[in-house]
């Protein structure tokens, strides 16, 4: 979800509650991780890991028994869950099929679009409750410990050593990370002696929780953890642990990182890639899932995406024109500069495709797969990286401008509904200001209407009272657990301040006395205890500040509002 922060979104810390351990102490790390650093003037097509030949049988996870190449092998050409016996696929063809196969079925929030996930013994559940950079590390990492494929993930500790999460667990060149879990030998496999009937469960598994502000999975039962969804869908319960920690230590600036994911040409996206948005060099970063990529008449394109959020919540549908207005935004790597003068493609943005790990002499190490070469654009490639936004615009598919702005109205109120239930997102008011800003470009260029015509039509009293914040100096940023409670009583006062007169709303952020004003009209209510007070649900750097940084709106002021 924006630049990428390197400690934001990396690492969740403790919750309020002083029972509850921090990750290090839960997993014996030693975190925060940061990406890896810049590949300097070349990037590298082989990005080289752990020795093959390494005891990693107390660490292990998995045995890495099949190779992503594989097309003839038993388990390579036996029927599965979106390809027929004798395919000819390779896995990383059939992970891009499976996530195609995935059925949209309709959401917890009562609204939007979902997926169901589908399993190789059957089963079916609703998609989990995640944070979008969580969603694509979580479909990764779930499709290779079903099927046995190596995997491994790069990251550099506070002292600067290159940590690898993968199938064999999380170690360094010299062996086993910190007091990082010995999973092997911790937790159960129940895969090779499960004969149908009774699922096996684990009963500490489903009590697991990812760090950071709401994690709950209602679709599952309430007050289900997401160790309880991983605990349905894995025989291999060393995967679920092994989930939660990546997690909790790895996010979007992982995944913009070139060691564990390449740049990919337009014309290659297919379902299984992934797109990230940046738009600073710290702070929060977008990342939306391939979903479907559909041919149209006369070469054109449509491609669904599936998104998460801040706070967490299901995978959700994004239309084929939302999806684009993704794809061809300057966020995702394009062309131009952004305010603090940088070029937007240097900032890891962009469609990008998941590495494959290999045995290449006698190293795990990370590559693509064969063929997919011509489709990898090198990191410091800047103005190709930067073209490919120009490209996507020119195949993906047109619409006419009033269906282009019923979708950008439908992302507005997307984001005020999840507003609506975490006042305290960050993300969901820049992606409502993201499409307030589409909106107002086609409106003067299709419709001749200035940006006043634009607010005075669509503009809210909640889009002024949850105005945009800068994420790196905003406290307000780091808090994951407010609640819809906590919408009404900010709204039931901003209306009352408007009462009789108009004045400009006081936009709901921490100032030089925290949350008081808010916390002492919930007294008045006689909703004092629906108040929450504020939490460090992420890494927060900016914790310190007592007050929040507004970012300066482009919307008429709510008073200049010349409504009809």
């Amino acid at each position: 979800m924006k630049a990428l922060a390197l400690l934001l979104l990396v690492l969740a810390t403790a919750c309020a509650d002083d029972d509850v351990l921090t990750p290090d102490e839960e997993w014996g790390m030693e975190g925060p991780m940061t990406p890896t650093p810049p590949p300097g003037k070349e990037d590298s097509e082989h990005r080289r890991g752990l020795l093959v030949a390494t005891n990693t049988s107390a660490t292990q996870v998995w045995t890495a028994r099949n190779k992503w190449e594989d097309t003839t092998t038993p388990a390579a050409a036996a029927a599965g869950m979106a390809w027929p016996a004798n395919s000819g696929l390779t896995w990383d063809a059939k992970y891009a099929k499976w996530i195609g196969s995935l059925a949209w079925i309709p959401g917890i929030d009562g609204y939007s679009m979902t997926v169901q996930l589908t399993t190789p013994w059957g089963k079916t559940l609703p998609s989990p409750v995640l944070e979008c950079a969580e969603l694509s590390l979580f479909l990764r990492i779930t499709f290779a410990a079903w099927y046995e494929l190596p995997l491994f993930f790069e990251a550099v500790d506070g002292q600067g050593r290159r940590v690898y999460f993968g199938h064999n667990g999380v170690r360094t060149t010299a062996g086993r990370y910190a007091a990082s879990p010995e999973f092997a030998l911790k937790y159960k496999d129940h895969t090779a002696t499960y004969a149908g009937g009774t699922w096996p469960t684990d009963r500490v598994l489903r009590d697991k929780r990812i760090a950071g502000g709401d994690q709950l999975q209602p679709q599952l039962a309430p007050g289900a953890h997401f160790g309880a969804y991983l605990d349905e869908i894995h025989l291999n319960k060393r995967a679920g642990y092994f989930t939660v920690l990546v997690l909790d230590y790895l996010g979007s600036v992982h995944l913009a990182d070139s060691a564990n994911a390449y740049n990919l040409a337009a014309d290659a996206v297919r379902s299984g890639d992934f797109l990230i948005e940046c738009w600073q060099r710290s702070g929060i970063g977008h990342t939306l899932v391939v979903k479907d990529v559909t041919e149209l008449a006369g070469g054109s394109r449509d491609i669904t995406t599936i998104s998460g959020s801040m706070p967490r919540r299901q995978g959700r549908r994004e239309s084929g024109q939302a999806s684009k207005s993704y794809f061809v935004s300057a966020y995702a790597g394009g062309p131009g500069v952004n305010e603090e003068g940088h070029l937007y493609a240097k900032l890891g943005g962009g469609v990008k495709r998941w590495r494959v790990a290999k045995n290449i002499g006698g190293y795990w190490t990370n590559t693509w797969m064969a063929g997919d070469e011509a489709s990898w654009i090198n990191s410091t490639d800047y103005p190709r990286l930067a073209a490919r936004t120009a490209r996507f615009e020119q195949i993906l598919g047109q619409v006419s401008p009033d269906q282009q702005r019923i979708e950008l109205l439908q992302q507005i109120t997307d984001a005020r509904r999840h507003l609506a239930n975490y006042p305290s997102s960050c993300s969901a008011r820049e992606r409502r200001e993201h499409a307030f800003a589409t909106l107002y470009e086609l409106s003067e260029r299709s419709f001749g209407q200035s940006v006043a015509q634009v607010d005075a039509a669509h503009r809210t009293l909640e889009d002024y009272v949850f105005g945009e914040l800068e994420y790196t100096r905003s406290k307000t940023c780091c808090w994951n657990s407010s609640t819809s409670a906590m919408y009404d009583i900010i709204m039931k006062r901003a209306r009352a301040q408007q009462a009789g007169t108009c004045v400009a709303p006081t936009v709901f952020k921490s100032q030089l006395d925290g949350y008081l004003g808010w916390a002492s009209y919930a007294q008045t209510l006689g909703r004092g205890t629906e108040w929450r007070p504020w939490t460090e649900d992420e890494p927060c750097t900016q914790r310190a500040t007592a007050s929040d940084v507004e970012v300066p709106p482009d919307a008429t002021p709510y008073c200049a509002l010349n409504r009809p």
